[in-house]
Parts: structure tokens; C-alpha cells; sequence
């Protein structure tokens, strides 16, 4: 391309200096910072040309912007994509979207009716071994899916901490949001909202305003019951570990960062690759090749996606758009007041047919 599209990453924290890098490394952009913090922008300016903005709004009037990726702190995603949005800016937004799945619903909304290239950085959905699921339950090799187990553990909290963003309740932290948010991002991915949400405990263990460990049991009429089980004060674990599996008639699949484990009682033509029994395939084999490398493939993967998009004009080229994540945004809003009152939320399970359909619940890609 002969312009190069220029970008504002705004917030530079941990995930806002990660976007930073692969985003100035990227070949077809120019990169501009904006933190309020005095001493990032002090850090920055030391080892960086780039343009650093300590205002937001000061950096939307006075830049001429393609786009914004905001990883700022949960309670800001929602006026600042708006801000953005009415600029006529595309926008790729930090996980979670917003705090009010309602809030995000608009914004959604608004991002469509504008044209605009919008995106969350939910980066589970560009890892091989959890697209290689996605594509096994689409293939319907499973057979009827039963039942799914989603988890993730990691060591965040292992003992009463100071107050930062994310263990504050009102600035969206917690191991709701920072945690479980993605592994039930990928059963959206796969089975989209869920009819009924029961039994979920959001329990502290060395947090005092926010949430340690989550468990919820999610349903989805003529489809499968998920069980979530997240909790971040788990140091048996060296770093996040994310794991999704699946059950069906036909086998089961197994998928967390590294690889995707496949048994199958009977070979199907629909995955002819696939042989009865287990195969083993691993997310290096299964991951094409990035332009840049920092942490993983997935995230440089992700922004390259949302780039080429404005570049192509092909919003259909990126995953989880502001739609799909505020289908997470929703259903984490229904394990939050079923934990609250105790009673489930959604409708009631509906009797199943005889003949149940085999893949009327699996969420296609772009549906």
C-alpha cells in the first residue's frame, strides 16, 4: 500500500505495550501513543520517535486517524470507543468490551452503521490448536456434542495484594473479567449465547472487592451444557493455562494453548485427515508464520487481521468484531446476577426433540 494507516494505541500498560511494539512494527502503519501516565510517557519518549499524547480527546482533535486500539482499564472502554467511533475511527478494544453488555450492544451497533472495522482482542481465537477446534465441532465429526468443560488457572493472586485496576469491582477487574472472560468467549465462539446459565460461584480467596475463582454450568437448548471452572490463584500453574473440552457421540476433543488432542470412534468424510482413535496435532504446525513474534503468534495474528481489514476493506477478514464479544460481555452479566440471587437466569431448557439436530448449535464463523 502506498499510504501507511496510522494508529493511536492508547494505554500503555502491559497489553497496551505489547500493541504498541507489534503495532509499530507492523509494515503498513505509523503509530501514534497516548497514556495519562507521566512516567510511561517519560519511558517511551526516551527509546521511541513516536508521538505520545497524554489526553485522549486531545489526541482525537488534534490527529488525522485510521484507527485506535484502546487498552486502557475495563471502566473506559465504553466512552472511549464511543469517542472514536463518532470520529469515524475503526477501533480494536482491549477484553472485555464494556462493563454493560447494553452499552456494548450500541456501540456494536454503531460501529455497523458507520462501516467501521471493530474488533476485541479476545487472541484465543487466533491460537492453532483452538481454531483447529473450532473447525473439528464445525465439521460435526463429534457427532451430537454433549457436554463441555472450559477452564483456566493461572498464579495472579497469591496473597492479599495492594489495589490496582484490576482488583477493583468498579474498574472491571476480577477473575471474571480478566480470567474466565476468555474461555467463555470461546464457548460463544462455538455454541453462541447460552439459553440458561445456573449454579455459578464467584468466590474470593485473597481479594477483598473483587472475585478469585469462578464456576458456572451454561446451557444451550438442543445443544451441549458447559462446565466453567476458572481460578487465578492457582500457582500449581507457571502461567495462564486455558483448556476447552468437548464431549460428543462420535468422540472428543481436547484443545489448550499448545495442542489440539482429537479420539474419534469412527473416521467421518467430513475431516478425512482424522483417523479413528487419537491423533495429536500441536499449535506449531497448526500456526502460520507473523510478520513480527512478541509473546505469541495469536497476538501479533490479531492486529495483523484488524490492519489488513481497514486496509482491504474486508471487515469479514477479522474475528470476535464488537457483536460477538458482546455476547461475552452477556453471559458474563448472567453468571454475575445468578451468582447474586441465587436463581438461574435465561429461559427454561426445552424438551429435546428424539432426533436431536447434530450441529443446529454450533456457531459458524461470521453467523
Amino acid at each position: 500500500m502506498d499510504k501507511k494507516l496510522k494508529i493511536a494505541v492508547v494505554g500503555l500498560g502491559k497489553m497496551g505495550l505489547s500493541h504498541y511494539a507489534l503495532v509499530n512494527a507492523h509494515p503498513d502503519t505509523e503509530t501514534i501513543a497516548c497514556d495519562a501516565s507521566s512516567f510511561m510517557v517519560d519511558v517511551l519518549s526516551k527509546n521511541t520517535s513516536a508521538k505520545i499524547y497524554t489526553d485522549y480527546d486531545t489526541l482525537l482533535s488534534n490527529e488525522t486517524l485510521d484507527a485506535v486500539v484502546i487498552a486502557t482499564p475495563s471502566r473506559a472502554h465504553g466512552p472511549m470507543v464511543r469517542a472514536a467511533l463518532e470520529k469515524g475511527l475503526h477501533v480494536f478494544c482491549e477484553k472485555p468490551f464494556c462493563l454493560d453488555w447494553e452499552e456494548g450492544q450500541e456501540l456494536a451497533e454503531l460501529a455497523q452503521s458507520k462501516g467501521l472495522i471493530n474488533q476485541v482482542g479476545y487472541h484465543y481465537r487466533y491460537v492453532g490448536a483452538f481454531q483447529e477446534l473450532h473447525r473439528i465441532l464445525s465439521s460435526g465429526a463429534l457427532g451430537t456434542v454433549t457436554h463441555v468443560l472450559a477452564e483456566a488457572y493461572g498464579p495472579v493472586v497469591l496473597r492479599p495484594k495492594r489495589q490496582t485496576w484490576r482488583t477493583r469491582k468498579s474498574e472491571g477487574g476480577g477473575c471474571l473479567f480478566d480470567y474466565a472472560a476468555h474461555p467463555i468467549n470461546l464457548l460463544n465462539w462455538c455454541f453462541g449465547l447460552p439459553d440458561l446459565v445456573s449454579g455459578s460461584a464467584m468466590n474470593s480467596v485473597f481479594s477483598t472487592d473483587v472475585d478469585d475463582e469462578v464456576f458456572s454450568t451454561l446451557r444451550w437448548n438442543d445443544g451441549p451444557t458447559a462446565q466453567l471452572s476458572v481460578n487465578w490463584c492457582d500457582e500449581s500453574h507457571r502461567k495462564m493455562s486455558t483448556k476447552i473440552s468437548v464431549i460428543g457421540t462420535n468422540g472428543r476433543v481436547n484443545a489448550d494453548r499448545q495442542e489440539c488432542q482429537l479420539y474419534l470412534r469412527q473416521q467421518v468424510d467430513a475431516l478425512p485427515e482424522y483417523e479413528a482413535g487419537w491423533t495429536v496435532r500441536y499449535t506449531t504446525e497448526l500456526t502460520d508464520e507473523v510478520w513480527f513474534y512478541l509473546r505469541g503468534e495469536e497476538y501479533s495474528a490479531q492486529l495483523d487481521a484488524f490492519i489488513s481489514a481497514i486496509r482491504d476493506g474486508a471487515p469479514e477478514a477479522t474475528e470476535n468484531d464488537f457483536h460477538s464479544a458482546t455476547e461475552t460481555d452477556r453471559t458474563m452479566a448472567m453468571i454475575i446476577r445468578n451468582n447474586e440471587t441465587g436463581v438461574s437466569v435465561g429461559e427454561p431448557p426445552k424438551p429435546r426433540t428424539s432426533e436431536p439436530a447434530k450441529r443446529s448449535w454450533f456457531r459458524r464463523a461470521g453467523a
